[in-house]
Order: C-alpha cells, then structure tokens, then sequence
C-alpha cells in the first residue's frame, strides 16, 4: 500500500508547498498568486486559491515578514480600551489598514509613560512596519526609542507644526474655549470646570475654559475641580456634588469628559434642580447616551473616527515612502448644543 505523505512542518500546519504541489505550481508562482500579484496567469492563480481553501491552508505572516524583509504588523498605541473614544478611533485605523494588508497591534498604556516606554521597548525590535502613537506627552527615553527605531509614526488626536511630525487631530484648547463661550453666550456667568483623569488633551480643555473666561473677565480658580481619578459616571456625581457644596453659586458645569457629564446631570436631577433653569450641564467628546439623557446633554464632538482614518492614511503614505499631504492635518470638531444648556 502507498502512504503519501504531505510535507507539513512539524506543527502539522499545511504549508506554501503543500498549495504549490496541490495546484501544480512552482512555490514562488503560488505565493504571488495568494498575494494576489496580476502578473501570474489568471487560471494558475485559480488553481492556487482552490488549492488553498482545500487544503485549509492559512499564511503565516512571521514566515511572510522574514521571506520580505517587511513587517505586515502596525504598532497602535493609546492610552485605554474602556474609553469608547478610542474604540471608535481603532475602528477607523482598522478599517483603513487591514484592506491595506496591514494588521494592527494593539497596545494600551494606561496613561502610564513607563508602561509606554516598556511597550516601546518589547515591540520595536520587531520592526513594525508603522506606528500610531497618542498624543506627544512621553518620557524623552520613548521619544528617542521611536527616532531611534526608524519606524514611520503618526501622532493621533493632538497636532503639532514641529519639523519631521507626522500627525492627525484637533484643537484640544480651542474646543474647550468653544463650549465654554457658549455657556457664556447663554447668559452664564459663574461656569465650573469638573475633570478627571487629567491626562493632557484633558488639562488642554481646561487651558481653553480658562482662555475664554479670562477673556470675559469671568475667571475663577475656585470654579476648577480636579480629580486624577479615571472617568466614569460614579465620579461625575460626586464631582458635581462637591463642586456644588463648595460653589453653591455656580450656574453652569462644563464637565471635561461626557461619562463624567451624565454623572453630574443625573445628580441634577437627583437633587431637584432644574437642567438648565437652575445650572446648565455641558460635556465632551459626545459619548453613547449622551442625546438620551434627561435632557440631553449638550457637548462637543470630536472627530476620533476621522482622526483614526486620516491617522492611518498618512501612515500608509509613510510607509511606502511618500507623504501625499501635510504632515499636520487639523480637523474640525462640533458644537453639539443640546437641551441640558
């Protein structure tokens, strides 16, 4: 009886050879035609596919990158993945990259540097073929790994005009002047700050809440309440509650994060004062849930979606050596005025 054997790794994966044999073909002819390259012939190619599906075979990209010299992984950093911010944002860069061919990988910092550093550090040596990093807030030890490394990199959510940054966001200081004035525009004359987090798109808010009541000649320390605790509805109770004890005065809340917004607008609400008759409620970034609240709740919509697309567009530039744009993109973000103002 004759036993054929298929030539499989030891890990008893099906492997390029095993497609090539099957369809006929040399394995240089099979791995072009699963890369999808027009200059095999159409019904070799044919044969390949089906051969591959038979056969269940699956590329390995770590065998594919050592075969090219050229990484298919794009290193993504940001700072949470409980921040449905950031999920919408991977989302888009997902969307962009992978049709390119690229897969991206996923790291989370925690708004810690060193943790940023630490990833830095553990991933570079693979040569990503990119990297998509937060912001511009590192320790000077990450930014020289990422000089040093050679890799293409885009900052996202935050821009920059310094010579050789490539990067994609909006006007942090700016959006938090616009809800600011609005509240001002409303007739508001005693607006408090309520934050958490305070990572630095965070304190550039509130470097814009405070441009535009100094502006109005309206400004008041007393009116800020920072908290370095992370964001979530809890926290934007109690914030509101406290600010409320310690500024009885105030008539309006521009609260840095949405989450923390529809905490104090449900505390509102819990405490009998009208919204916005008594004190108007205003967030940031239009998070889920926010144009259901009771009253919805008036904030500003950033374009994180946008921004991950744009982000990752550059990126693709980047990495197949060209720039077809500005290294800086700024985009627009929006007033969403809603009934809580």
């Amino acid at each position: 009886m004759t036993v054929t054997r298929r030539s499989r790794r030891s890990s008893g994966r099906t492997t390029l050879n095993d497609v090539a044999g099957a369809a006929g073909v040399s394995p240089i002819t099979a791995s072009r035609a699963l890369r999808g390259e027009r200059s095999v012939d159409p019904e070799l190619a044919r044969r390949v596919h089906e051969a591959a599906e038979r056969l269940g075979y699956v590329p390995d990209p770590a065998a594919r990158a050592l075969a090219s010299q050229r990484s298919t992984q794009v290193l993504v950093l940001v700072p949470l993945l409980s921040n449905a911010l950031f999920v919408d944002l991977l989302e888009a860069v997902h969307r962009t990259l992978f049709p390119e061919g690229y897969q991206p990988l996923i790291g989370v910092t925690h708004y810690d540097g060193a943790e940023e550093e630490l990833l830095l550090r553990t991933y570079l040596p693979h040569r990503p073929a990119g990297l998509l990093v937060t912001g511009f807030d590192r320790s000077e030890a990450a930014r020289q790994l990422i000089v040093r490394s050679g890799v293409p990199c885009v900052h996202l959510m935050e821009t920059s005009h310094a010579p050789g940054v490539a990067c994609v966001g909006f006007s942090q200081v700016e959006a938090g002047a616009t809800i600011t004035r609005h509240l001002l525009e409303r007739g508001r004359r005693r607006v408090a700050f309520c934050a958490a987090q305070l990572d630095p798109r965070v304190m550039q808010r509130a470097e814009g809440y405070r441009q535009a009541l100094r502006a109005a000649g309206l400004y008041d320390p007393r009116l800020e309440m920072l908290s370095p605790e992370r964001s979530s509805i809890a926290l934007g109770a109690r914030l509101f509650e406290e600010m409320l004890q310690r500024m009885p005065d105030m008539d309006a809340v521009f609260f840095c994060n949405d989450d923390i917004a529809q905490g104090g607008l449900l505390a509102a609400n819990r405490l009998g004062l009208a919204v916005p008759g008594r004190i108007a409620i205003a967030g940031f970034n239009d998070l889920a849930g926010s144009d259901q609240m009771v009253p919805p709740l008036t904030t500003i919509r950033t374009p994180r979606s946008e921004v991950g697309r744009a982000g990752a567009d550059m990126l693709l530039g980047l990495m197949r050596g060209t720039l077809p744009g500005p290294a800086c993109v700024e985009l627009d973000y929006e007033l969403i005025v809603r009934q809580s103002t």
